[in-house]
């Protein structure tokens, strides 16, 4: 249902509402200024307005540089990574980096979910090489490693087949270049159709392991159905029916000291959290692992999340157009919520992005609710 009729639909009930209770004799009390209501809470700027295709990802980098991905959804993607650059949106390294390459899938960009910057000069692309959502392409899910001063490719991994199923949508990421000689990287698998999990890559060798592999904390929620403005967002199911869309493992932050990795399916409402230590002992069974995770109960529907250097943990709410911080002792904030009809509505409908900074870097995150981009709706990066 379209939102001017379920506003129709309201405006109608409560009409009809009100002329029942004063034909009864009823008087109408106006509300005092001190009742409670949906206000803006926090100060939202538009940093830049998409007209055309949707980005998922956008990340700043140390100097401020603005990267962002369109992945080949449907959507018209002359370019699957861009770069915001005197208001506009240009191929990022270059046109031909974001072709296919018929010939070895490993080589061109296919169709990128996440970019990251990593605070030391290099902003990461994470191709799915899944357009559409299909399989991914044999040999073409990759990690890109852009250095910032030159523009150029100084790292391609791909990942090996052994992390990789034929349902496999690697989604997101975040790295730590403390452990391992050149860092490690976690990033989810936000599949549709097979297990979640979060795969553990060694940056040096490109040696890569699934873990929780279709635990309860990577999969998804089987009660889950999130709700966007009273209505129940549904998929397509079978026989022409309608069901909620499951994906699983999607949101990923860690800790500024490397220590935790918190995680949560795009189909929940939970947040869990893990300490990498394990994830990295290959001695740790799944078994071991998946009742080392702690759930940290419900954070609201999600897609991306961040951590900062205070230990707080920052997450989307699409179903009530908010970005949440969780402090070190679990408490719940509203950072930022934008009620309908407040004249943010561009940002609220479309994606929100929460964006946290240290005093080398920034990374801002999108959540997950569906966009309509037009001249008269655009797709807004708000911070």
């Amino acid at each position: 249902m379209h939102r001017t009729k379920i506003s129709a639909a309201i405006a109608i009930i409560s009409v009809a509402t009100l002329a029942t209770s004063l034909a009864y004799g009823a008087t109408a009390i106006p509300l005092p200024a001190s009742a409670p209501a949906d206000k803006p809470i926090g100060k939202l700027e538009q940093v830049h307005a998409f007209y055309d295709a949707m980005p998922t990802g956008v990340t700043v980098t140390e100097t401020g540089r603005i990267f962002v991905n369109f992945p080949r959804w449907g959507d018209k993607v002359p370019f699957t990574v861009g770069e915001i650059r005197d208001g506009k949106v240009v191929a990022y390294p270059d046109l031909a980096v974001n072709k296919e390459n018929p010939k070895d899938p490993g080589d061109g960009l296919i169709s990128v979910q996440s970019v990251v910057a990593d605070g030391k000069g290099r902003v990461w692309l994470l191709d799915t090489a899944a357009p559409g959502f299909a399989s991914p392409r044999p040999g073409g899910a990759k990690l890109v490693a852009v250095d910032l001063a030159t523009n150029r490719i100084v790292k391609r991994l791909v990942f090996p087949d052994n992390v990789i199923l034929p349902g496999t949508y690697v989604n997101d990421m975040r790295f730590d270049l403390r452990k391992g000689s050149e860092g490690t990287v976690y990033v989810t698998d936000s599949s549709l159709s097979g297990p979640g999990a979060i795969i553990v890559m060694d940056i040096a060798s490109g040696h890569a392991v699934r873990r929780l592999n279709g635990a309860q904390s990577t999969s998804v929620d089987p009660a889950f159905v999130p709700v966007v403005e009273g209505v129940a967002v549904l998929g397509d199911g079978p026989n022409g029916t309608r069901k909620p869309v499951g994906v699983a493992s999607d949101g990923i932050a860690l800790s500024a000291d490397g220590k935790t990795l918190y995680f949560s399916p795009l189909s929940s409402r939970h947040l869990y959290a893990v300490a990498t230590d394990l994830l990295n002992d290959s001695k740790v069974s799944e078994q071991q692992l998946a009742a080392a995770v702690q759930d940290l109960g419900e954070k609201g529907a999600s897609d991306g999340l961040e951590a900062d250097a205070k230990g707080a943990v920052y997450a989307g709410d699409y179903e009530h157009n908010s970005i949440r911080k969780r402090l070190p002792d679990g408490t719940w904030q509203t950072v930022a919520h934008d009620p309908p009809c407040s004249g943010l509505t561009p940002c609220r409908s479309a994606r929100m992005a929460i964006c946290t900074s240290s005093s080398t870097s920034c990374t801002a995150r999108p959540t997950s609710t569906p966009a309509t981009t037009s001249a008269k709706n655009p797709t807004a990066c708000c911070v």
